[in-house]
């Protein structure tokens, strides 16, 4: 009996060990959103579990190779030992249970993170190779939207975010909302967040797509709803300045559709050709013909990009955009004032 007593003493001890150290490591980011609450604390539960669970195989374990080991000079068998049929049925009932009870408790959490409020603010999201690009609702008095390639959130406010993708799958993740969702080409995913706490973190793609997934990270800011106000203001006082001429419209499509994440506009070398002196340039193509970069050539190559691949960049695929004639020509527009 006494060694029972033993290694239930130590079981105890190494399981409150255990779970001291995980929680000393800091294992998860901050906690941001109502959604990370129950996710948090399923964690919790796993995490003891898993401390326990440990310590009650290992500890057993060692406990038997130096209490029982071999002394010198002992020559003879072990005990022999039969099998034990209550101790088998334990251990594969007690399991089962726990698994049912994680299960149900799994369920319920899954449940409350995608609970939706039919008050929550709507933003749509589009993933693009390689960034992001965040849709607002339109403002009621003048209808203009606000499109950036950051997140503004205001803090306790649900926000339904209705998601797409441009290309190809890619997966919208904020370590600090413990939740993530697919954007799926064709089709729209939802995710419903109610940010916590006021701060900058940061979203990542956390499905592999492309050559620089590693640099899909975008700005996520949370603030008070008054600073929420204000940015959407000064976004809306932009958009109405940029719409006043066609150069100044065409750099602010370019900024809202992440064009800048592939196509540099000083020269440097990037995903896609450089649009810095394009305008009036000679272009060498793929197949080996060369074109001049005049106003057809650019829109062609912006509302159907394979239609003429520049030499160089035939591995790549730009997005198919649905952009105006009048948006067309704003960016083209503003491509040549890029000298």
């Amino acid at each position: 009996m006494r060694h029972f007593i033993a290694v239930g003493i130590l079981i105890i001890v190494v399981t409150a060990l255990l779970i001291v150290g995980l929680d000393a490591a800091q294992l998860m980011p901050v906690e941001a959103s109502a959604q990370a609450v129950p996710i948090d604390w399923m964690w919790k539960v796993m995490e003891v579990a898993m401390a326990f669970l440990f310590a009650l195989i290992v500890v057993p374990m060692f406990y038997s190779l130096v209490v029982f080991r071999r002394r010198k000079g002992e020559t003879g068998d072990g005990m022999h030992v039969e099998g034990n049929t209550t101790l088998e049925l334990l251990w594969s009932s007690v399991p089962l249970v726990v698994v049912v009870i994680f299960s149900i408790i799994g369920g319920g959490n899954l449940a409350d993170t995608l609970r939706r409020d039919p008050n929550a603010m709507v933003v749509k999201v589009t993933g693009i190779q390689w960034s992001w690009r965040f849709e607002y609702p339109a403002d009621p008095e003048t209808g203009l939207v606000v499109i950036s390639d950051e997140l503004h959130l205001p803090v306790g406010e649900s926000v339904l975010l209705r998601m797409t993708s441009s290309d190809v799958i890619h997966s919208f993740w904020v370590p600090e909302f413990r939740v993530k969702q697919d954007l799926v080409p064709g089709r729209f995913t939802e995710l419903t967040i109610t940010p916590t706490l006021e701060g900058d973190y940061k979203v990542r793609c956390a499905e592999l797509c492309g050559t620089s997934h590693y640099s899909m990270e975008k700005p996520v800011i949370i603030t008070s709803m008054e600073n929420y106000n204000a940015w959407i203001a000064s976004k809306l006082e932009e958009a109405k300045a940029a719409a006043a001429t066609p150069e100044g419209l065409g750099q602010l499509l370019v900024g809202q559709n992440g064009c800048a994440a592939c196509h540099s506009i000083n020269g440097a070398a990037g995903i896609g050709p450089t649009w810095f002196g394009l305008f009036g340039s000679e272009v060498e193509l793929a197949d080996g013909s060369v074109v001049v970069a005049d106003d057809a050539f650019i829109a062609e190559s912006i509302g159907n990009p394979q239609a003429k691949i520049v030499a160089g960049f035939a591995g790549q695929q730009m997005p198919q955009y649905s952009f105006t004639p009048d948006q067309l020509a704003a960016i083209v527009a503003y491509i040549k004032t890029l000298k």
